[in-house]
């Protein structure tokens, strides 16, 4: 009996040793127990996110959980970042390429649990739903309505023919797919999970499947299918197992969700979980011999418009754009402190296996001061007005993610108490060019005073940005923009001209030097530095004010003065030898600043 379990730890703990020597597998489900090749199997899994991590460095964090005793990887795939656009899919191009992560883990000797929603929450823009189905007037998602699973199908049919070589039935490392994401946590659609399911087999997904939902009664009954493995977020108890086997018997269950660290939004402390709760709960599960996933080994980065918002009993919460979590392996791919208690802990149940060596970290750098000069401004740039009779949200004029301009003459009431009625999420408010002040939705701010001017017909300009939307619970449909209305001493305002600013890339890349008023907010700045050699680095961005930065035409996400995030991470990779440019769009900031590169996220 000892031999036998012996064997099964190994198999579970040395992936990387013999694991592949048959070209297929199998990977099936006992009553308590996953079957690796007809034999148990202890999934100790390291969660990270391709969208997340630059495509250069996916085998190096690969290798990293590999070195802290991971035997899979579990991913997330988001689908509103391969289907921006309906029927237009990207699964090739740069961090798009599932196919690439995957057979980098599989060369890495490593097992991978697949999580393709739709939903995942993941702190993630909308949950990783794409945001072109706010397009449609009073949609509903995560469940039966047509319009929402027309969408659903297309995707689930494409992912499904680019995964469905890596199966492990056909030879891959994928060896489970999970179902939805935390669904009793959300709604009782059962009928809608039911035919999830039966999307991934109709199209050729033949291995086991399993949800995941927190271990109460409850959200078990809402969020499981009959013969999907239950996964449970968190699984660290007795407690927890009995609940998994109390819903459903027949299948097993384990920790699809191990938390080693958390997530934090702006405006908060960094969450920093003390590192004794992880370790005592992967000590559990390693006594017990049960299956778990760290929830996350690596968190990466949210660059770009993609991180997501919460809507706890605070309002709506903003997610940074550090994805750092304080996971084991931080946002630049270092090993932590947490990491080495982890790699030890796991290491003691190898029995004499030596993990593999820990890999080099990547090489970083930091660079002096960059003046950054005002170069133009937004209001030197505006597109074409779209008229509207009242303000609609961004999705309502074709748009996802940025920015947008309402502008309107005041007629009837011209000072007094303006209000926005649902303002999604941050706006600056401009009378007459003159800038007013500030509306925050995380503070519940949606009212302000416009002061008399003594013009005949004055002109009032609100510039809304449209921050993450909600990625988890009941508030999912997040429109962004103005979504209801505006009034002026409670006269509603009519006539309306519409700009659309979603600051893609090429718009920023492509915009001129013009003449900027320095005393109105809303402007763009530039610099450059050089460098002599390329290395990771974080962009200090203290002394600016609430907005967006792009190097060398990358978006590396928002940035806010009230961090506590003051330090935007920057690949290598999007670096060069030579002159390097920095293009900041700054909210509030209406003179010359300064930004430098530092090594670390703090």
């Amino acid at each position: 009996m000892k031999r036998f379990l012996l064997g099964c730890l190994l198999l579970a703990c040395g992936m990387g040793q013999g694991a592949y020597a048959q070209s297929k597998h199998t990977f099936t489900l006992s009553k308590s127990a996953f079957l690796l090749d007809g034999k148990p199997f202890q999934l100790i899994s390291g969660e990270m996110h391709p969208a997340r991590i630059p495509r250069e460095y996916w085998k190096h964090r690969i290798q990293m959980a590999k070195a802290m005793g991971c035997n899979t990887i579990a991913a997330y795939v988001f689908w509103n970042y391969h289907e921006q656009e309906p029927g237009h899919f990207d699964f090739t191009t740069g961090n798009h390429n599932i196919t690439e992560f995957i057979r980098l883990a599989q060369e890495e000797g490593m097992w991978v649990l697949l999580r393709p929603g739709p939903y995942v929450c993941a702190e993630w823009e909308f949950g990783g739903l794409p945001p072109y189905l706010l397009r449609t007037p009073g949609i509903k998602v995560r469940c039966m309505d047509p319009r929402y699973m027309t969408a659903v199908e297309r995707y689930v049919k494409t992912l499904a023919a680019v995964v469905k070589p890596l199966l492990v039935s056909n030879g891959g490392p994928i060896l489970m797919v999970q179902i939805e994401n935390e669904y009793g946590s959300y709604g009782n659609d059962k009928q809608y999970l039911y035919r999830l399911q039966e999307l991934w087999v109709e199209n050729g997904i033949d291995v086991p499947f399993y949800t995941a939902d927190g271990p109460t009664a409850f959200m078990l009954e809402a969020g499981t299918v009959p013969g999907a493995a239950i996964g449970l977020d968190s699984g660290g108890s007795d407690g927890a197992f009995a609940a998994a086997a109390k819903q459903n018997p027949d299948v097993p269950a384990f920790s699809s969700e191990s938390y080693p660290g958390w997530l934090t939004h702006w405006g908060e402390k960094w969450a920093r979980p003390d590192p004794a709760g992880i370790l005592k709960e992967v000590k559990y599960l390693m006594d017990h011999k049960r299956s778990f996933n760290l929830y996350v080994i690596h968190g990466g980065t949210n660059f770009g418009f993609t991180a997501g918002a919460n809507s706890g009993g605070k309002g709506y919460e903003p997610d940074l754009t550090s994805y750092d979590y304080d996971a084991p392996i931080n946002e630049q791919g270092r090993a932590t402190a947490k990491y080495h208690e982890l790699r030890k802990l796991i290491a003691s149940y190898r029995k004499g296996q030596p993990l593999p060596e820990i890999p080099a970290p990547v090489p970083t750098l930091a660079f002096p001061d960059v003046a950054l000069q005002p170069f133009t401004s937004v209001w030197a740039h505006l597109p074409e007005a779209v008229p509207s009779v009242q303000p609609e949200p961004f999705e309502a004029y074709g748009q996802d993610y940025g920015f947008m301009l309402y502008r309107t003459t005041l007629i009837g009431h011209k000072s007094g108490k303006l209000q926005v009625t649902e303002l999604h999420d941050y706006a600056t408010v401009f009378l007459n060019g003159q800038y007013v002040g500030k509306m925050d939705r995380r503070l519940g701010e949606n009212t302000i005073e416009l002061p008399a001017t003594g013009v005949k017909d004055p002109v009032l300009e609100i510039l809304v940005e449209g921050m993450g939307r909600i990625n988890f619970a009941q508030e999912l449909i997040d429109r962004k923009g103005i979504t209801d209305r505006v009034t002026l001493n409670g006269m509603t305002l009519m006539n309306w001209e519409v700009f659309g600013l979603p600051m893609k890339d090429a718009y920023v890349q492509q915009l001129s030097a013009g003449q900027v008023d320095t005393s109105r907010p809303g402007q763009f700045f530039k610099g450059t530095f050089r460098l002599s050699r390329t290395g990771d680095t974080y962009i200090d961005v203290s002394g600016l004010k609430k907005g967006v930065l792009w190097v060398n035409g990358h978006n590396l996400g928002r940035y806010w003065e009230i961090g506590p995030q003051q330090r935007l991470y920057c690949p290598a990779s999007w670096l060069k030898k030579g002159e390097n440019e920095i293009v900041v769009f700054d909210l509030h900031l209406t003179g010359a600043a300064r930004v430098r590169g530092a090594e670390e996220l703090e």
